[in-house]
């Protein structure tokens, strides 16, 4: 994936998290809606992540296309 392509899933993942939020404003989540607003924050942590990587390797002057999408359980282990 380019930048761009990144940067638009991030936006579609972005948009159903509000999506779902919206539609739960007035009630707490259900299973179902708890276990994808988790799949999401997961799949945007692996995005942002490959987007810093991309970016980081195009400014080492590597290239960005050899960065590749860390798995679930490293980006959800880093240290903020």
């Amino acid at each position: 994936m380019n930048d761009e392509q990144v940067l638009n899933r991030i936006h579609e993942l972005v948009d159903e998290e509000h999506q779902l939020r919206n539609q739960h404003a007035d009630s707490p989540l259900d299973d179902s809606s708890a276990g994808r607003l988790a799949e999401l924050e997961v799949a945007l942590d692996q995005c942002w992540d490959l987007l810093r990587q991309r970016r980081a390797r195009r400014t080492a002057g590597l290239e960005p296309d050899e960065a590749e999408a860390r798995s679930p359980d490293t980006v959800e282990h880093y240290q903020q």
